[in-house]
């Protein structure tokens, strides 16, 4: 299949678009005139089901929705838009709700980003001590947009708001000075949007002879697999990127494809079954991860069906994630004892092979913090959690509580059941 890719200009062009009401289509257009969108020919044709919009999940994982935006800022923009088509005013009203929306969560600006020789290394997170997340400037947008994303700001056309480097030097020699690194995360936007040339020359450093890092583990973050899984079966240079995934695994580098599946819909075509058994054969292992969504898959068997198939398809089921406070995050956002009840339901129902999911959890300035259920102390209801990973290593697999709270959406909605603070929050304050 020829790769055809839509966004705000062309997306009327759309065949399934013009059967759209007017109404439809003016909220697309204002809310993609905020956040990004983008669809592809593959997702229109093989993954939505046009008869039934409302309550399809791929419409609303790639189309924008009204209530992506709040009251306020839809009437904005759109007022904007009414107004005027000079593209430098609707771009400064856009901008101008972007800041609005937490652009950077989790302090993911101010805390992660490191330094070396005085130079701050803008394309690279270094939140804990054993992995690195890098930026290729080159993977800076991806197949299809998800409506959720949130590394939304990557993508909008505020260079302030990227994280992204082009050249690998500085990359290798901080990696080299920080040899208690030994996981590097390739993320973006989506790395497999890039040709093999230019992918090769970021993988190249750290499978050389003269490599001096203590890289053990490559990670690839990517949806292709779920929005273009031609990538791996017809595109010019599928086999090329085959051919090097068999060279990091021979290196004895363990090579991880960290898959983005949402809904089971996206396991279900020819191609992408022969994707993943192509990408199985290079030795590399596959990883699926998805925050629980509202409209997408907040539903137990949504979850038992998806982890089920990947497993049967040798995908291993590894994170369900709570949506990150940015963005269209009040439009997507599940309560988290909703989403621990959701998680257990399914857990419950699934065999043991299945079980390598872990979740819910958070994403946040202090680490990933996972809810581990409901219970009641001395007569008290309370939420149990604890870090699956920490900014301090040993905040790890330490269970702590917080007050029961149902309507709650994220770790900072939450107040300590037992104590003034939650244990981590002194350190926390002593860090920065």
């Amino acid at each position: 299949m020829k790769y055809k890719s839509y966004s705000l200009h062309n997306y009327l062009s759309i065949p399934q678009v013009s059967h759209l009401s007017e109404e439809t289509k003016r909220d697309i257009s204002v809310v993609a005139s905020v956040l990004p969108f983008k669809v592809n020919n593959y997702v229109l044709d093989n993954l939505i089901d046009w008869d039934n919009l409302e309550n399809d999940a791929m419409y609303h994982l790639t189309f924008p929705q009204k209530g992506m935006l709040s009251e306020e800022h839809y009437t904005e923009m759109a007022a904007a838009l009414d107004k005027t088509d000079d593209k430098l005013y609707l771009k400064t009203v856009a901008n101008n709700i972007r800041y609005q929306l937490n652009p950077h969560p989790a302090g993911q600006k101010e805390y992660n980003v490191p330094e070396i020789d005085g130079e701050k290394l803008w394309g690279v997170q270094h939140k804990y001590r054993e992995i690195v997340l890098f930026f290729p400037s080159a993977g800076q947008t991806c197949h299809s947009y998800c409506t959720f994303c949130f590394r939304w700001p990557q993508f909008v056309g505020m260079d302030e708001l990227k994280f992204a480097m082009k050249e690998t030097e500085l990359l290798v020699k901080y990696l080299e000075e920080h040899q208690e690194v030994t996981d590097i995360l390739f993320t973006g936007g989506d790395p497999m949007i890039m040709s093999f040339k230019v992918f090769e020359k970021y993988i190249e450093p750290f499978i050389s002879d003269d490599n001096k890092t203590n890289i053990q583990t490559i990670r690839i973050g990517s949806k292709a697999l779920g929005f273009w899984p031609y990538k791996f079966v017809s595109d010019p240079d599928a086999d090329q990127f085959l051919q090097l995934f068999e060279r990091i695994v021979k290196k004895g580098i363990n090579l991880s494809f960290m898959a983005h599946f949402s809904h089971p819909i996206e396991l279900s075509t020819d191609v992408v079954k022969t994707a993943i058994s192509r990408l199985r054969s290079t030795g590399m292992q596959i990883r699926s991860q998805s925050p629980i969504l509202q409209h997408i898959n907040d539903g137990a068997e949504i979850w038992s069906e998806m982890w089920r198939e990947q497993v049967n398809q040798n995908v291993i089921p590894y994170y369900m994630f709570i949506p990150r406070d940015t963005g269209a995050r009040d439009y997507f956002a599940v309560p988290l004892v909703k989403a621990w009840e959701i998680f257990r339901e399914a857990y419950t129902s699934v065999s043991g092979i299945c079980r390598s999911v872990r979740g819910p959890s958070m994403s946040c300035t202090p680490g990933k913090i996972q809810i581990l259920g409901v219970s009641e102390i001395n007569q008290e209801k309370v939420m149990a959690l604890r870090f699956l990973q920490g900014r301090e290593p040993d905040w790890v697999g330490r269970p702590f509580y917080a007050k029961y709270d149902p309507k709650a959406l994220w770790i900072d909605d939450l107040k300590p059941a037992f104590s003034e603070s939650f244990f981590f929050e002194n350190e926390m304050a002593e860090m920065f």
